[in-house]
């Protein structure tokens, strides 16, 4: 969100979260306005289908929910915080 402007050239942004230990103001040039991913603005623009790590053998586990996803170096590899039903500290 923009808190203040700064001449015709600078913009001062309200940041949150990690961001906040970053330096507020930025040039205009580098502000474009927020697009959200909405399904009817965007029918075509879909996430890919994550694959479920495979369990050890003897293990079942259902997941509760996908906390977090995150791309790897290569873009190609995905990262997923996961949380089972009854999972143990350690899982």
């Amino acid at each position: 969100m923009i808190k203040a402007l700064h001449g015709p050239n600078a913009v001062q942004l309200e940041l949150t979260g990690e961001l906040m230990n970053k330096h507020p103001a930025f040039p205009v040039s580098l502000i474009k306005p927020y697009s959200s991913s909405d399904k009817e603005l965007f029918p075509l623009r879909n996430k890919p289908p994550f694959e479920i790590p495979p369990l050890e053998e003897g293990e079942e586990k259902k997941i509760v929910k996908v906390h977090k996803e995150r791309r790897r170096r290569n873009k190609k590899e995905r990262e997923y915080l996961i949380r089972y039903r009854n999972a143990t500290q350690e899982d």
